[in-house]
């Protein structure tokens, strides 16, 4: 479907387009930083390895847990398999503008136009809600964590992985920006906002527990809050049946549920981290019935993956995302860091690892998401 685009003087979109330059080159490390401590997502997120699996529900049997292998002991990486698609609450919908609201950064605005939209943030997550509320066709661009096929088409407005191009962003003359703090330079957003662009932003956290208040947000700001409603009640519900479906393959006894670890690499130097409480895979990795070790050893945030930190936690299993893991030199690659071998999930070279894009999106992908990570974690040979 093929959208209006409004004007805008070419003097006025010139002038913006040299101050976004500016702020982006002076901010550009900075931004990478907050990216990494805020999200720890990656760079180069548009391959994965694995085939798609469907979010529909698909009751376990009763003794689903017979006859699976101990999940401490098992040995080999796997490859969680990749999502595939976000199913629109409703394929086209209507949005009832103007809106008023106060954003996540505490100013107040008006949204009038919803017919070319840009959603933007580290996870992926705003614009997987966009699509899952029937607005996928006012999308005119994406970000490098929009990995789902149905966005692949559409021009990309971030570079170096999660930075902002605002030329790119200007070019695409959206009529409505949804985005939040983990993308910069935040000079960006606010030029863009000047330059007469309605931004709204959205609070960067996520977790499991935020995913209906975030539909329902951003569902707001399009216009569309009954049909938010709808969405996030639906991803309840397939959240519970989730959780219902891992519950009989996840072992019961504490003793026997597996030790695991988010590990975040990026090359074969100094990016290695472990991440702890609040930055997301704690959540996941609770949902799918196991024991996030570096939260069960206090660390709050991420903290470098040395040998010391290793050492303590000695995981059975890594979990890592896709890209992180081959930019590291793959499982062999890994085991050559300090500590990793000397791990039990390095012994048993138990990595598993995700997309990028989809790991900690916690969006209305998510109940799939758990499914796809429980299969690699307990059933291997069903992963794929």
């Amino acid at each position: 479907m093929t959208r209006p685009i409004p004007t805008r003087s070419a003097g006025g979109a010139a002038s913006v387009a040299r101050g976004l330059r500016s702020a982006r080159v002076a901010s550009a490390a900075l931004a990478a930083a907050v990216a990494l401590v805020l999200s720890g997502c990656g760079v180069g997120v548009e391959n994965a390895p694995a085939p798609p699996v469907s979010s529909a529900p698909v009751k376990p049997s009763p003794d689903a847990r017979a006859g699976l292998q101990d999940p401490r002991t098992i040995t080999g990486p796997s490859t969680a398999a990749s999502v595939s698609e976000v199913v629109p609450i409703q394929k086209r919908s209507s949005p009832k503008l103007p809106v008023t609201l106060t954003d996540a950064s505490g100013t107040a605005v008006t949204v009038s136009d919803a017919d070319r939209i840009l959603a933007l943030d580290i996870y992926g997550t705003l614009a997987e809600t966009v699509v899952g509320l029937g607005l996928g066709d006012r999308l005119v661009g994406r970000g490098s964590s929009n990995t789902l096929e149905s966005m692949k088409a559409l021009p990309l407005v971030t570079q170096n992985g999660h930075e902002l191009n605002g030329e790119a962003v200007l070019a695409l003359r959206p009529t409505l920006v949804l985005t939040d703090t983990t993308l910069g330079p935040r000079e960006v957003q606010d030029q863009l906002r000047a330059s007469g662009v309605t931004v709204v932003f959205f609070d960067p956290k996520r977790s499991i527990s935020t995913i209906g208040s975030q539909v329902e947000s951003v569902a707001h700001a399009v216009g569309l809050d009954a049909l938010g409603r709808k969405l996030a009640a639906r991803i309840a519900t397939e959240l519970v049946d989730a959780k219902e479906r891992i519950a009989a393959i996840a072992p019961t006894d504490e003793r026997e549920k597996p030790r695991i670890a988010f590990l975040y690499a990026r090359g074969t130097a100094g990016v290695f981290f472990l991440f702890g409480k609040g930055m997301g895979p704690d959540d996941l990795i609770g949902a799918i019935g196991g024991i996030d070790v570096a939260t069960a050893a206090g660390i709050t945030g991420s903290k470098p993956a040395n040998s010391e930190a290793l050492l303590a936690t000695n995981p059975d299993v890594f979990l890592m995302m896709t890209d992180g893991l081959a930019s590291t030199g793959g499982i062999d690659g890994l085991l050559k860091r300090p500590g990793v071998a000397d791990t039990a999930a390095g012994q048993h070279r138990r990595v598993v690892d995700m997309a990028d894009g989809q790991v900690l999106s916690f969006g209305p992908t998510t109940p799939a998401v758990l499914l796809s990570l429980a299969d690699a974690i307990y059933r291997p040979g069903a992963a794929r």
